[in-house]
């Protein structure tokens, strides 16, 4: 890994226009799981359902009572802190060279972490409106109403995450895809690269150096400038350590 890194490092030094393409391998760090992987919450059910079918705009609009119970069990983690990935792409927007971090996870761990930039392909847990008048509750208001997840207008309070059958912010993906194709390196980390049409995205890339970092293969290994099996975490503070 050393070589690797000592380039990795190279890069870093020279590219003032960086973009950073994360998926869930990044918060799975801070203790989140993710959804695909052996452990992840995909292999499991939960009464009886699988979470694709709960997390479904059909599903919600039918059983808000049950959505909520997994939601707030499994995907809502308020005690969450950000981990070293996190730190070191702030770090590295904070000295001017990242200029956009685009995101498949729901956390706010990054803007936790101090990022600026971030364009959330799946919207946030930390983001709630009512679907009649659009009032905007905090994730701690929801969770105390997510018994009766009703605003005072009667309109169903949701949250502003991507739910199956909903489709992508149209602008997020406007500015998410124009980073990417005026960036000069892209570091695509935690993702196997496997979730459309987030994936996708990393195709739009025109620059010099693509550089990924997952533990497990991608199918744009073979064209990557650096690939790491290892921690994101581990890679990027070390790579940002004496910048």
């Amino acid at each position: 890994m050393n070589n690797k890194l000592e380039k990795l490092k190279e890069i870093l030094k020279s590219c003032d226009n960086i973009v950073f393409f994360g998926g869930a391998g990044v918060s799975t760090e801070s203790n989140i799981p993710d959804f695909r992987s052996s452990s992840g919450l995909y292999q499991t059910k939960y009464e009886g359902l699988s979470p694709e079918e709960i997390i479904s705009h059909t599903f919600f609009m039918r059983n808000n009572k049950m959505f909520y119970d997994y939601y707030f069990d499994k995907m809502v983690y308020l005690d969450a802190l950000p981990n070293k990935a996190h730190l070191a792409l702030a770090k590295l927007e904070s000295m001017g060279k990242l200029k956009a971090i685009v995101t498949q996870n729901i956390d706010n761990l990054h803007q936790l972490a101090g990022s600026k930039n971030v364009y959330e392909l799946h919207g946030s847990v930390h983001r709630n409106y009512c679907m009649k008048c659009h009032k905007f509750y905090s994730v701690e208001e929801l969770l105390s109403k997510k018994d009766h997840p009703y605003c005072d207008c009667g309109g169903l309070i949701k949250p502003d995450v991507v739910l199956y059958e909903e489709q992508l912010d149209g602008k997020t993906i406007d500015e998410s895809l124009k980073a990417i194709v005026n960036a000069k390196a892209l570091i695509v980390a935690g993702t196997s690269l496997l979730v459309q049409p987030a994936a996708s995205f990393v195709s739009y890339f025109r620059g010099q150096y693509l550089i990924i970092i997952n533990k497990e293969k991608t199918h744009l290994d073979k064209y990557a400038t650096l690939v790491f099996y290892e921690s994101v975490g581990d890679v990027l503070d070390e790579a940002v350590k004496e910048m």
